[in-house]
């Protein structure tokens, strides 16, 4: 059985700077005992940003981005905010990256969303070249040629190793991947996996994509928790979220979210949430999403429901809950697991 350890997931920021509060959470998440603090981008704040304003304020904790956009920043530029951070941190980083979706990378980022695979691996391994600091890098890939040497190039470009020399080389790389070629290629070149739904009732629908995974390989899905000795209260939740992602992002012709519920055993809802969804009926869409596949993904009931279903994730390859809640649900989920 694997000992489980607890990360805080704080994700992006909504509508407003959540100021002093994240700050506070990952202050009591260190003093907890929690392993690992996470933040997030999407078409708002940056990841790193706030990672350093937590770092600066915290002294043993991880410090991981979940998950840099790689359309968001180069891939040396991102290895600079990595070598950077890791380094004025004493050794805390983990780069967590992820290719987004269509929607965001064309319409925020306005690059187009091809070969997302391909694109992942040629990413992380210009990084590991940076980090490294072996060789001036130099890569001969599609999306990231390095000297460019491209349309409207000067012929100019010269292969280039850091001024700085990186505090680690092997700064951990995990991977926010969904889809099952994206997954099976994380085990491959990745140290973690960063997983959006994760059921330990369902391993099967991984096992395949993580038979080349190393031994040490880190697994660290993102679980919505919910204390309530009303279970029903306890999982809505959990449905309005899976209901929004699954019905209201992506497209009517691709929704990554959908496919990866239809591929854990529940296709036929996840097209009904989206009808609904698209519809504008979204009450509805939220009521169809199953109970089961709701409580499979999170930890929710009453506390001694949640300290038995632990032993369920316990028994699965998982090796890291990331959390979000105040700080009494972070030392309540600090005495279940720690």
């Amino acid at each position: 059985m694997t000992k489980l350890k607890l990360g805080l997931q704080l994700g992006y920021w909504g509508a407003l700077c959540p100021g002093e509060n994240h700050t506070q959470l990952a202050q009591e998440a260190e003093k907890l005992g929690f392993d690992s603090v996470w933040t997030a981008e999407s078409w708002g704040n940056d990841c790193f940003t706030p990672l350093s304003w937590i770092g600066a304020q915290t002294s043993r904790i991880r410090l991981g981005t979940s998950v840099a956009q790689l359309s968001a920043r180069t891939p040396t530029a991102c290895a600079m905010a990595t070598l950077a951070l890791d380094a004025l941190s004493g050794g805390r980083m983990i780069l967590g990256l992820g290719v987004s979706g269509p929607q965001v990378v064309e319409g925020w980022y306005g690059q187009p969303y091809s070969k997302p695979v391909t694109r992942t691996r040629e990413y992380v391994d210009i990084i590991r070249k940076v980090l490294a600091r072996e060789a001036p890098v130099t890569s001969d890939g599609e999306f990231y040629p390095l000297p460019y040497e491209g349309p409207g190039s000067w012929g100019m470009g010269k292969p280039l190793k850091p001024i700085t020399h990186p505090l680690r080389a092997d700064v951990p790389i995990f991977i926010g991947a969904e889809g099952p070629r994206n997954v099976a290629q994380t085990a491959r070149i990745a140290d973690g996996w960063l997983p959006l739904y994760y059921s330990p009732y369902r391993q099967e629908v991984y096992a395949d994509q993580l038979v080349d995974a190393p031994e040490g390989f880190e697994i660290s899905p993102t679980v919505m928790v919910f204390i309530n000795d009303n279970l029903e209260e306890a999982l809505y939740p959990v449905k309005a979220m899976l209901g929004f992602y699954i019905g209201g992002m992506g497209s009517a012709k691709r929704n990554f979210h959908k496919e990866l519920m239809g591929r854990m055993g529940f296709p036929d809802e996840a097209e009904e949430i989206q009808r609904l969804f698209l519809e504008g009926r979204r009450d509805e869409g939220v009521a169809t999403v199953p109970d089961q596949f709701a409580d499979e993904i999170s930890l929710c009931g009453p506390k001694e429901r949640i300290r038995e279903k632990l032993q369920d994730w316990e028994k699965s390859p998982v090796t890291s809950l990331l959390i979000n809640g105040d700080q009494q649900m972070l030392r309540d989920m600090a005495e279940l697991v720690l």
